[in-house]
């Protein structure tokens, strides 16, 4: 293969959009392009998707970067694809069957639940409470978000002919793949971290006593077909080729050639990860050495670095080679990203979303809006701004000082980590009646440092039991507010390495699925040092006076969350 010549495509699948991109075979970003995707959200905590409208925004994706590339289809040597952690339903002739309780399944459109839903809370709780050895790997709480759970709430719920007409229930990212190349292969990503799958060198796979335990005996019966099967030779790693690429439908909606090797898929944190972890500054001697000793800069980076991939929610990823068991962490999870590397999966369930949801419901809002279209700004672009000159007006040196008395509990949706508690809730102190846009930006800033806290509490949870995170790879669009990167690492302590393309590191880490698939290396971590293209290394503040006033409020975040724990005490207390 003449690397001057290669070209691969990423395709990535996130809560409100589809992207593809191009790279080159120096890890570069050719072009990207974003269509969004609809979201079916009927009540609070019901959150649906159509595969259908997923997969037409992706050729759509597909056709644009190559009309912007000017590429030729045999130019492009592989294909990735990642998506989020959701469960995609398919009837037995592999067509969308719906999960929509409300058209009582009737609306095939609606044949995805999303990774929010939270329809599966009590399913969680009872498999929780079955304590199972197969929960050690999800930190012992399995959560909602999860395959496992939302499978048993259709058992339980879906008539028992809609249950029986389903013939397939997959991850999203396995289901791209399929739809690209017909094989229904999964990706160990997906099994292992959503699915309760214990791969090879962990378990036998799937656990039968756990699914009979749990109430889903049924798919011991049928040697757990409808969720992959039992064939460990269709349990493929991240990379490894599907199939035998591209089918020739598949090759003609997206405007590629039959064949054109499709790498197996991983969520879409994972991608962030794989974009991220490895990379460092292209031409500098760090990447140099790094690509010299591969095996010893996997197992030094693995533990000390940590993978933020934050849009919507955030999902934070390390490695190490060995297993090391995190309570409220995710994993370990043995290969499920660089092969024989164990990950361990942290999270916050709402972070962009919370960030929205403060400054949408703000008063201020309309005319926070109509000024930063005067200036030409996005309105988070303004209330940094705005930020600023509330620091010179009041004769502040940091501007963290400015919410020293309001502080935010971020679990507005929940906690994924460390605690894995979905009933926990948000918490806001030092409201005024203020409602002006001085007010708002506070508020917005007090967002940012509350998210800042829990990724602290996340980092100090991880490294208590053995791991050594000093450094933050940052992926997702919490990397675009320079303030909210000042903020991670003043609150953590820790370094952070932004990615040279912000926009595109998430889709860039899936064309490196498809770079692997290709041939391009057998090693994905050898891609991920290759083509991994850092930017901006940002260092925590040393002042003695932003330091104390960091650990103070860290120690607020913490004492609202025993808090809210008391009081939720206080009041079951109250009620017997």
């Amino acid at each position: 293969m003449s690397e001057e010549k290669s070209y691969f495509i990423g395709i990535d699948v996130g809560t409100g959009s589809a992207r593809a991109a191009i790279i080159d075979a120096k890890g570069q970003l050719v072009c990207l392009d974003v269509q969004t995707i609809l979201t079916h959200n009927p009540k609070h905590d019901i959150y649906e998707q159509s595969s259908s409208n997923i997969w037409s925004s992706i050729t759509t994706c597909v056709h644009n970067v190559m009309k912007q590339s000017n590429l030729r289809p045999e130019q492009i040597k592989g294909i990735g694809f990642d998506a989020t952690c959701s469960l995609v339903v398919l009837d037995k002739q592999g067509n969308p069957q719906s999960i929509d309780h409300e058209s009582n399944y009737t609306n095939n459109e609606f044949n995805i639940i999303l990774w929010a839903d939270h329809r599966a809370v009590d399913q969680a709780n009872r498999i929780n409470a079955t304590h199972h050895d197969v929960l050690r790997y999800v930190g012992n709480i399995i959560s909602p978000e999860m395959e496992i759970p939302k499978t048993l709430w259709l058992k339980e719920n879906m008539p028992e002919d809609v249950w029986d007409s389903i013939g397939h229930m997959m991850d999203l990212p396995d289901f791209l793949t399929y739809r690209a190349t017909g094989s229904f292969a999964r990706s160990t990503c997906s099994l292992t971290c959503k699915c309760s799958y214990l791969p090879r060198l962990v378990g036998q796979g799937w656990e039968p006593s756990f699914f009979k335990e749990i109430g889903l005996g049924c798919l011991i019966d049928e040697d757990f077909a409808r969720i992959g099967g039992n064939d460990p030779g269709n349990v493929l790693k991240a990379g490894e080729p599907v199939g035998s690429g591209l089918t020739k439908k598949a090759s003609e909606e997206l405007g590629l050639l039959q064949g054109t090797p499709v790498g197996s898929a991983v969520i879409d944190a994972y991608a962030g990860a794989i974009a991220t972890l490895g990379a460092t500054p292209y031409g500098t001697t760090e990447r140099d050495e790094m690509l010299k000793s591969l095996e010893h800069s996997l197992k030094t980076h693995g533990p000390s670095r940590l993978a933020i991939i934050c849009g919507t929610s955030s999902c934070h990823i390390t490695m190490s080679p060995n297993p090391i068991f995190v309570n409220g962490v995710w994993g370990p999870y043995r290969s499920v990203m660089v092969g024989d590397m164990w990950c361990a999966e942290g999270g916050q369930s709402s972070t962009g979303q919370l960030i929205d949801f403060i400054v949408n419901t703000h008063p201020a809002l309309a005319e926070a809006q109509r000024k930063s279209g005067e200036q030409n700004l996005n309105i988070y672009a303004f209330l940094s701004q705005h930020l600023i000159t509330l620091q010179t007006q009041r004769g502040l040196q940091y501007v963290g000082e400015l919410t020293r008395h309001l502080h935010i509990y971020p679990d507005f949706h929940g906690n994924r980590s460390p605690l894995a508690d979905p009933s926990l809730r948000g918490t806001i102190v030092g409201v005024s009646l203020d409602k002006s846009i001085d007010d708002l930006a506070l508020r917005y800033l007090a967002t940012l440092q509350a998210v800042a806290c829990q990724t602290r509490h996340i980092i100090e949870t991880l490294n208590k039991e053995g791991y050594t995170i000093d450094t933050l790879c940052m992926s997702g669009g919490l990397c675009k507010s320079p303030l909210f990167a000042q903020i991670l690492v003043d609150v953590t302590q820790c370094r952070v390495i932004l990615p040279e393309s912000i926009d595109g590191a998430v889709v860039i880490g899936a064309a490196f699925l498809g770079a692997k698939a290709s041939g391009l290396s057998p090693d994905l971590w050898e891609i991920m040092v290759r083509l991994g293209r850092a930017g901006t290394t940002i260092l925590p503040s040393k002042d003695q006076q932003v330091v104390h006033m960091n650990h103070s409020r860290y120690k607020v975040f913490l004492a609202m969350l025993e808090d809210q724990k008391k009081y939720k005490r206080m009041m079951m207390n109250d009620s017997e």
